[in-house]
């Protein structure tokens, strides 16, 4: 092998593949590790992000201001305690009283302030942060449903959170970063010139009239120049960084929306579900019950010729009477299925039906107005179904009451009998197939039954279109 060959390649492992250029950095920390230190300081990086901490430091400055009529009771107390620590006496309750009177009013004008001044800084880190996204939900029109959404939201007190760090910390920062390398280190550089005009430099506690005596503080001010943007960019990421975790969605939109998506799908399969129960009632209803009638016919019109007393006519009698018995086993799985009064009449005309066949008598009040969505009525009918069905076999009781009344857009569905008690989801009562399909629908149902009875079930159905 000859030297040339055996020498190491040294742009091997360095060069990117052809057509894969990494892309660009979009965070001053992400240019500061991959860019070299003269590609970051001849690039745009430091300058956005001492105009980013400028920018900061006059927003928090204006904030400052805005917010001290917010927090002029916890100042007050402030300057209180600083009374006390220097020997002053202050009564407890007129502490008591602006640390209450000063938490609830912070608490209770601070979000709105800190909302507006979210979405500043959203728009304002696009210098130094890709593009955040508010974690709010819309609110429509009306300013009291506004303040009840943003006063619920997470993502409010997380702004408000964000908007306290901004004053104490976030702005401290900036003008700390500000002063130090871009203020104080031109001017040390400056100095030598300052004297040589006949100006004396004051620096702490040493003072320097001879521009000889100042290059010291000439190559200070050099270094802290230097330094300049790199502190720029660090301030201006810690933040950004403070800013993501506060500020961002943080997926909240996506699984909103994904959450809607969900929503209607379930609404769809339970659809779906119900147009192939009708299919199965319509099935069953015109074709084996209608041949079940027709074969009863024959057995019986072949009863009425076989010999009176014979073998044969007692045999085909049993056999009419099968299938009368079967015929009326299958209509009961028929109505069950989906009940021709629920599709044509609603609830108002099902439940008092469904009533009127339960084992257990039923006192039934309905409250509604008229038809509700389709999946609704099933809904609430299998829930009133199964719900008598329990009483009749569990409970032991005498006398149940079913009621429905629509609250709003909920349809409320309460049933409450006077039996034994002592209810349980999981013991096979179908309870909880009962809070599956009510979940299916968005509906809630809650279950009350302490033992010696009276158990009460009430099932919660939003009544919203499907789709």
């Amino acid at each position: 092998m000859s030297e040339e060959s055996a020498a190491p390649d040294p742009y091997r492992g360095t060069q990117p593949e052809m057509g894969r250029e990494p892309p660009p950095p979009r965070t001053p920390l992400e240019a500061l590790r991959r860019l070299p230190h003269r590609r970051f300081l001849l690039s745009s990086w430091p300058w956005r992000s001492l105009l980013h901490l400028a920018s900061t430091a006059a927003v928090g400055a204006v904030l400052a201001g805005l917010i001290v009529p917010i927090t002029f009771p916890l100042l007050v107390l402030a300057d209180a305690v600083e009374e006390i620590a220097r020997g002053h006496s202050r009564p407890d309750w007129f502490l008591a009283a602006l640390l209450g009177s000063g938490l609830a009013l912070l608490l209770a004008l601070g979000p709105l302030v800190a909302v507006p001044v979210a979405a500043l800084e959203r728009w304002r880190l696009r210098l130094v942060h890709p593009r955040l996204t508010s974690g709010h939900r819309p609110t429509g029109r009306g300013v009291l449903r506004w303040a009840r959404i943003r006063y619920t939201e997470a993502a409010t007190w997380r702004e408000f959170a964000y908007l306290l760090l901004l004053i104490v910390v976030v702005d401290v920062l900036s003008w700390t970063v500000l002063y130090w390398f871009a203020g104080v280190g031109p001017f040390l550089i400056a100095t030598p010139v300052i004297t040589a005009l006949g100006e004396t430099v004051a620096v702490f506690p040493w003072e320097f009239d001879t521009p000889l005596s100042t290059l010291p503080l000439a190559a200070l001010g050099t270094l802290l120049l230097l330094l300049t943007p790199y502190a720029a960019a660090l301030a201006a990421h810690a933040n950004a960084a403070l800013a993501r975790v506060l500020l961002d969605d943080r997926g909240t939109e996506e699984l909103r929306s994904e959450l809607v998506e969900v929503t209607r799908s379930r609404a769809r399969l339970v659809d779906a579900f119900e147009a192939e129960r009708r299919r199965i009632e319509r099935d069953l209803h015109d074709g084996a019950q209608q041949q079940l009638i027709s074969l009863a016919m024959q057995v019986g019109l072949a009863r009425m010729d076989a010999p009176p007393g014979s073998e044969m006519e007692r045999t085909l009698a049993s056999v009419h009477g099968q299938a009368k018995e079967i015929i009326g086993s299958l209509r009961e799985i028929v109505h069950g299925i989906h009940p021709k009064v629920l599709s044509d009449r609603g609830l108002p005309a099902a439940l008092p039906e469904l009533a009127d066949r339960s084992a257990v008598p039923v006192r039934t009040h309905v409250n509604l107005p008229g038809r509700l969505p389709a999946h609704v009525e099933n809904t609430a009918y299998y829930v009133a179904a199964e719900s008598l069905s329990n009483v009749t076999k569990h409970a032991g009781a005498t006398e149940v009451r079913l009621n429905a009344v629509l609250d709003g857009d909920t349809l409320v569905l309460e049933t409450t009998d006077d039996g034994r008690g002592g209810a349980d989801p999981g013991g096979g009562t179908g309870l909880t197939g009962l809070a599956d399909r009510v979940a299916v629908v968005g509906g809630r149902i809650w279950l009350s039954s302490p033992p010696g009875g009276p158990t009460r079930l009430r099932a919660e159905i939003p009544c919203l279109p499907s789709g």
